[in-house]
């Protein structure tokens, strides 16, 4: 049932955004050098790696110089600050819905990188298909401002920040539901709103 409602809500969604979404490509090719779309490993279910689809709001090879983006980052392109701030560079993974690798609601997939840190009960969260949105990213939506506070962003997300989500996201396992991922969906929606 899970998968017929990811697979029904993600092509009205690819539908009606298409035309924001061809907006959206052309602005990202004439304010930068590079393609429209950013690819990354992450890790899906089973432990299974694959490419995470995003609209481009980086600068070109920016992950080279780290992972993590934190404030207000250099990196980040003038297109690339509006489409982050609401969400906008996320709406390519409903491609990854399309062909398997996500759900609309379940666990943020990660990097191979911090997966590699992850606890044996921790690693329960791979057991479902990583989603675009979760209970976790309503919690650290600004999570880049966030870590901008820390002296060492990077261990604070990997000591603070990643448990938390891995805690709230083992919770969503226990009692997951499609009632359940409606009310993600609709709180998802009216976050970005309000951003």
């Amino acid at each position: 049932m899970k998968r017929i409602f990811d697979l029904s809500f993600s092509i009205i969604v690819l539908c009606l955004f298409l035309p924001i979404g061809g907006v959206i490509a052309i602005s990202i090719v004439f304010n930068s050098k590079g393609g429209v779309f950013y690819k990354q490993k992450r890790v899906g279910k089973n432990g299974t790696l694959f490419y995470v689809l995003k609209f481009r709001s980086m600068e070109l090879n920016s992950d080279r110089t780290g992972q993590l983006t934190v404030g207000n980052d250099p990196r980040i392109t003038r297109v690339g600050s509006f489409i982050r701030k609401v969400k906008l560079d996320e709406f390519p993974q409903f491609l990854n819905v399309l062909i398997g690798d996500m759900s609309i609601v379940g666990p943020r997939p990660e990097v191979p990188e911090f997966v590699a840190l992850y606890s044996e009960e921790q690693r329960k969260v791979l057991l479902v298909r990583p989603g675009i949105t979760d209970e976790a990213s309503l919690i650290y939506f600004e999570e880049n401002i966030l870590l901008a506070t820390s002296n060492d962003p990077k261990k604070s997300y990997v000591e603070e920040i990643m448990p938390a989500k891995i805690a709230i996201n083992l919770a969503y396992l226990e009692n997951r539901s499609l009632l359940a991922d409606c009310k993600v969906i609709g709180k998802t929606i009216l976050r970005i709103f309000r951003a």
